[in-house]
């Protein structure tokens, strides 16, 4: 073998070795790695019991660890970060909701796209919003508090979770669609604000059904109205805004699966196949159900055509109720 056949030979398994990693790489079957699933809250409540209950299901159908890693903070900000800053590669995944993709880009000037920056991948489902009053206050229906809200203005106090979640854009909606006047009182939660409201401190409030259905079943709240296309089951006797003559009262606290941008089209569609299953099944419909939340099977194109029409939704309330946030 003369010189230039022996560096010809060097070179070409120089290059035969540089290129195994990618070929190995590429012929690697997803899953075959623990995947983690970014809750953007901390332990406890809706967001991260469906981060776990979907991360469970998931990790037995595809045969992989499901990690569910909390990161709370900034409403969702940092754990919208790391997601949206993450390799494209199926193994960090996001529990997406309504405050992160829906409320969150109406009311917030945030560092990335709440579109662009992701890959929506599959809506799990949605619990509606329900208006409720103390049972002090002295109205049993909507038209009532609607009258007493116009015979008394500023009178009445209603919460909310904080200053641009749904809760609040949701009572804003109401206060444009009966031209009345009520005081806002943000908490930092749910939780603190029906508290504050079983003593009468504050009268009105709009919260997602699953974090006030015991204490309306317990007759501590008396509901008069729920958001969305139909009546709840859980609350069959209360109307919908709809039927009461309110249009455009189908917003919901909605609960959904994304990744970073630019996934492998294969592994989004694995994914959306599996959770569509999943919570089509009986057995998940119904332990979801008892949290009040209602499944929700879509395709990752109408799961973003959702979020899009969400976010355009709630970005025309803020402008035309001039809000302004921190």
């Amino acid at each position: 073998m003369n010189r230039r056949q022996a560096l010809t030979r060097v070179l070409s398994l120089a290059s035969a070795a540089a290129l195994w990693p990618a070929l190995g790489r590429a012929q690697e079957v997803w899953p075959s790695r623990p995947i983690r699933i970014i809750a953007p809250v901390s332990p406890g409540g809706g967001v991260d019991l469906v981060a776990r209950t979907m991360g469970e299901r998931l990790g037995e159908v595809l045969g992989q660890t499901f990690i569910v890693e909390n990161q709370s903070g900034g409403g969702g900000l940092i754990a919208s970060q790391t997601v949206t800053r993450a390799a494209p590669d199926g193994y960090t995944l996001m529990l997406a909701y309504v405050g992160t993709h829906g409320t969150n880009p109406a009311v917030r000037k945030l560092p990335y796209d709440a579109v662009k920056g992701f890959t929506a991948i599959g809506m799990v489902g949605g619990t509606p919003n329900v208006l409720v009053v103390s049972p002090e206050t002295p109205v049993t229906s909507v038209k009532e508090l609607v009258a007493y809200a116009k015979a008394h203005p500023n009178e009445l106090s209603y919460g909310s979770s904080g200053a641009g979640t749904l809760t609040h854009l949701v009572m804003e909606q109401f206060k444009e669609a009966t031209q009345t006047t009520m005081t806002h009182v943000p908490y930092r939660g749910i939780a603190p604000a029906i508290m504050d409201m079983l003593g009468n401190h504050t009268q009105v409030m709009f919260p997602g059904l699953a974090a006030a259905l015991a204490q309306i079943k317990g007759g501590k709240l008396r509901a008069l109205a729920v958001t969305g296309a139909r009546r709840h089951p859980l609350l069959p006797e209360t109307p919908t805004m709809e039927e009461l003559g309110f249009a455009g009262f189908d917003g919901v606290q909605w609960y959904g699966i994304m990744g970073p941008p630019n996934m492998p089209p294969e592994i989004v569609t694995r994914l959306n196949t599996e959770i569509n299953k999943l919570i089509t099944s009986p057995e998940l419909k119904e332990r979801l159900s008892g949290e009040a939340l209602e499944t929700m099977p879509m395709s990752p194109a109408e799961f973003s055509d959702y979020v899009k029409k969400d976010i355009a939704k709630w970005s025309a309330l803020v402008a035309a109720r001039k809000l302004e946030m921190d």
